[in-house]
């Protein structure tokens, strides 16, 4: 999807079309006054809020990060995971909305069953992205897929008022890159003979897989682009970073890729965090971070409810204000998706952590996921001790919040 969570905000407000937006930070008091008319009596409808009302960039104070950015806002160098502080620095006409998720989810519902309606062999790959298998669907070839590719397209804005990119090639690997080259509401099709002359020129970080480390390491041997990796000899590579990294690297490069798309696949943990805008500490802060802990675990626990799971493993994850992390976790006897049980056994994790630095983040996550279906029972058992013994508390360790 194209800038899904900015393109979904347009659609509350048409208004902003063609302008720089961000999206990200938490909710602030301002986001709440722009709904409201100037003298606070009664709420305003979206698209009538003249843009000279939105809050600016420019005035965002916090360590929030843009979850994306729409097109006109990333030609001033502004995109995902950037800090909206830095943003600011680069475009400070840019408006800043919050992230609103139950709006997000909602159409990321709608776009999906539209496209499974026309091509049921779709593999979810997050909140605005899928694989689709357009094999064995009825014209999946006509024009190398681009027919079936403009239907999925034209439906989607048809069902939602939202557009998409879609690139089509033999695999997975291939496709994910295709449809980052006409972005937005592009199509491309790639075939297996377009290799060296589409593919390789792109920098090996377009390789989903590449991450930062391994792109910094291949700068280093003095590889930049696909091409360049694809000229390396396997065993080369498989010397610099091991069997499996250098094999998959090679085969990469020449655009080999056998992984089916999946339809059907089990979460392994699901987990909610958040940056806070200032460091936080257990003590002077306690009781604010309370607030915000059992949150976490209330949302942890809507969402295994929503998607039909309970786990048995709670841990949470500690980001301290000199950028260290700490992560501990502890088993439970039988799973659950309890809001209770999952914030006072990540309450016992916090016990075995030190509290006496400031944070600056804070999650809560639940592992060893199993379908509730399977355990029908599950829900707000009684707490028992992990298998693995917990490690003692820290005596000069803060008071828990």
């Amino acid at each position: 999807m194209d800038a899904f969570f900015a393109s979904v905000e347009l659609l509350r407000y048409p208004q902003l079309k063609g302008l720089p937006v961000v999206i990200g930070g938490g909710r602030r008091k301002v986001d709440d006054w722009l709904l409201q008319s100037p003298d606070g009596t009664e709420p305003r409808e979206p698209r009538f809020i003249p843009v000279a009302d939105f809050p600016l960039l420019k005035d965002y104070v916090g360590r929030g990060v843009i979850t994306t950015a729409t097109y006109a806002a990333r030609q001033f160098g502004v995109g995902s995971a950037m800090g909206m502080m830095k943003a600011a620095r680069l475009c400070p006409q840019a408006i800043v909305l919050p992230v609103d998720f139950d709006e997000v989810r909602k159409y990321s519902r709608l776009f999906k069953r539209t496209i499974t309606e026309i091509a049921p062999v779709m593999q979810d790959r997050g909140v605005d992205e899928v694989y689709i298998d357009f094999t064995d669907v009825p014209g999946g070839q006509r024009e190398g897929g681009r027919v079936l590719a403009r239907l999925i397209q034209k439906s989607i804005f048809d069902a939602t008022g939202l557009t998409c990119s879609i690139g089509v090639a033999p695999n997975r690997l291939l496709a994910k890159m295709a449809s980052e080259f006409n972005k937005p509401n592009g199509i491309s099709v790639v075939y297996a003979e377009d290799l060296q002359a589409r593919i390789w020129p792109l920098h090996v970080r377009k390789i989903n897989g590449i991450g930062p480390k391994a792109g910094e390491k291949l700068a280093r041997l003095g590889i930049e682009t696909i091409g360049q990796l694809a000229a390396q000899d396997a065993q080369w590579l498989m010397g610099h970073f091991g069997k499996s990294t250098g094999a998959w690297m090679h085969r990469v490069a020449w655009g080999q890729d056998d992984s089916p798309v999946v339809t059907e696949s089990e979460p392994v943990s699901m987990s909610r965090e958040t940056t806070f805008e200032r460091d936080l500490h257990a003590v002077r802060d306690k009781a604010e971070l309370s607030r915000i802990f059992s949150d976490l675990c209330q949302r942890v626990a809507e969402d295994l409810q929503r998607k039909g799971y309970v786990g048995k493993t709670i841990g949470i994850k500690l980001r301290y204000d000199d950028f260290r992390m700490a992560t501990r976790d502890q088993t439970i006897a039988e799973p659950t998706h309890d809001a209770a049980t999952i914030r006072r056994v990540a309450g016992l994790c916090l016990k075995r952590v030190p509290l006496d630095q400031r944070l600056r983040l804070l999650g809560v996550r639940v592992g060893a996921l199993v379908r509730l279906s399977e355990h029908p029972q599950a829900g707000s058992e009684p707490v028992s001790a992990s298998s693995r013994p917990a490690r003692k508390a820290d005596p000069h360790t803060a008071p828990l919040f």
